[in-house]
């Protein structure tokens, strides 16, 4: 099958109002930029979001919020986004924050076809109202669900015709859990080469998990938080 797509409007075309979607990136690192501008574009709404944070005010997921495109954001870390801030207290946007750690373990859940898992993080909190609690060598733990997402989107650094990808230092963050998680998964690559091109000992997610890929343009690979050290 030809999975290579000539761009992020093609390949994000048929996510309709009310989809399900992972987005990859930790903070603004390794976000897929492309997708997200072109979902902006596209002004599909409704949609849940499952991210480890929301973006900024002007970047990232922060763009589609500003289009209130977002109904629900299910997420572990929202602290940068006023306007986020802002529709959660108004009641604008639902939003489930759970921990980090439980974020990534159902997304790699969904990957491995496993319905649920077992985790200690959330017992005993308001994280923990309304699901089963399991007991396992004197130590309890909380059932959680694996993700449902039609679509993954993620970006990574390169990647080939059939759909195998490198992702680069922070990037590979939440991306490749991601792809493996999403009904269809879409990949932003920085370079797109042909197969057999790529190190078979360094490539992180097997083309077998991505329905489609495209090389994106323009990466604005901003920083979230710069911190420099004063000249002595």
């Amino acid at each position: 099958m030809n999975k290579v797509y000539s761009g992020a409007d093609q390949a994000i075309n048929d996510i309709k109002d009310g989809s399900t979607l992972m987005l990859g990136g930790f903070g603004l690192c390794g976000i897929p930029e492309n997708c997200i501008a072109a979902l902006v574009k596209n002004g599909v709404k409704h949609l849940t979001c499952i991210s480890n944070n929301a973006g900024v005010d002007d970047f990232g997921i922060g763009l589609m919020l500003q289009k209130k495109q977002v109904r629900k954001m299910i997420s572990s870390y929202v602290g940068e986004n006023a306007e986020f801030e802002r529709q959660l207290l108004s009641g604008e946007l639902e939003v489930e924050l759970i921990p980090q750690g439980t974020l990534a373990t159902r997304c790699m859940a969904s990957g491995y076809g496993l319905p649920a898992i077992f985790t200690p993080a959330g017992v005993g909190t308001e994280v923990a109202e309304g699901k089963e609690v399991r007991i396992f060598n004197g130590k309890e733990y909380l059932l959680e669900l694996a993700f449902d997402a039609d679509f993954a989107i993620v970006k990574a650094w390169k990647g080939d015709t059939m759909g195998n990808l490198i992702f680069k230092d922070t990037a590979r963050n939440f991306n490749p859990l991601m792809a493996m998680a999403g009904k269809i998964t879409i990949a932003e690559v920085e370079e797109l080469v042909q197969p057999g091109e790529l190190d078979p000992n360094q490539i992180h997610t097997p083309g077998i998990y991505v329905h489609r890929i495209f090389k994106g343009t323009g990466y604005e690979k901003r920083i979230e938080q710069r911190t420099i050290r004063k000249k002595s």
